[in-house]
């Protein structure tokens, strides 16, 4: 089997692409980065150590493009400052729907670009890191099981019914994914998390907080701090 994963240089992508390392070997694992025009280049820099430490092939597209018409917080482009609130507090004081930090249809982008090129490279599967966490509360409506299901039909059919969509990671809670990913020794020592494009993650925003409180809720320091 060969797989493309979609490695934004996180926790989850980066769980992803450990568990496909040890299912298909390095040589049948493809990663795919994609800048979609955010703040900062800290997440490129970490996917290119985390496939490096892998040695798998490391494929990197553009599509700034397509999100300029948007002013999500995370755009370099947006106006609207990062929240520095847990994304639990943010629907607590907001209500269910997409957070400040949705990105319009990324990952139906990115999937899209991922099924592309899995086809033309042979590849039997596309993975990606959707959790219930982000799915929680639609806050990330493109992690959610039936987004995942939409898109894997879609996939399914539109290949021919040669290739499909994984989301390994779907009914796993941010620190149950730390677990995982401990276990599988992933390189958590080159991933990034924050929001914020600084020396140092910030330690506020919300994907700071909860990659905190799922190290702690393992009962392990943080290897990237």
């Amino acid at each position: 089997m060969k797989k493309v994963v979609l490695l934004s240089g996180g926790i989850d992508s980066t769980t992803c692409l450990a568990q496909a390392v040890q299912v298909c070997g390095a040589e049948n694992v493809t990663a795919l980065c994609v800048f979609y025009g955010q703040k900062h280049s800290r997440e490129m820099a970490a996917a290119r150590k985390v496939a490096a430490y892998y040695g798998v092939r490391l494929l990197e597209q553009d599509i700034a493009g397509i999100m300029s018409y948007s002013n999500c917080s995370l755009l370099a482009a947006s106006s609207e400052a990062i929240e520095h609130k847990s994304y639990a507090q943010q629907l607590a004081e907001h209500g269910e729907g997409t957070v400040a930090t949705y990105v319009p249809f990324r990952n139906g982008l990115l999937i899209s670009a991922a099924a592309a090129i899995a086809i033309s490279l042979g590849a039997d599967a596309i993975c990606y890191g959707a959790h219930a966490d982000d799915a929680a509360g639609r806050a990330y409506p493109d992690c959610t099981p039936e987004f995942y299901a939409a898109m894997d039909t879609a996939i399914y059919e539109g290949s021919g019914k040669l290739c499909h969509l994984e989301a390994p990671l779907l009914n796993k809670n941010k620190a149950q994914i730390v677990e995982l990913g401990l276990n599988l020794g992933a390189p958590y020592q080159y991933t990034w998390s924050c929001y914020e494009g600084g020396d140092r993650p910030c330690g506020e925003c919300g994907t700071c907080i909860d990659r905190a409180n799922a190290f702690k809720a393992n009962g392990v320091d943080d290897p990237a701090l």
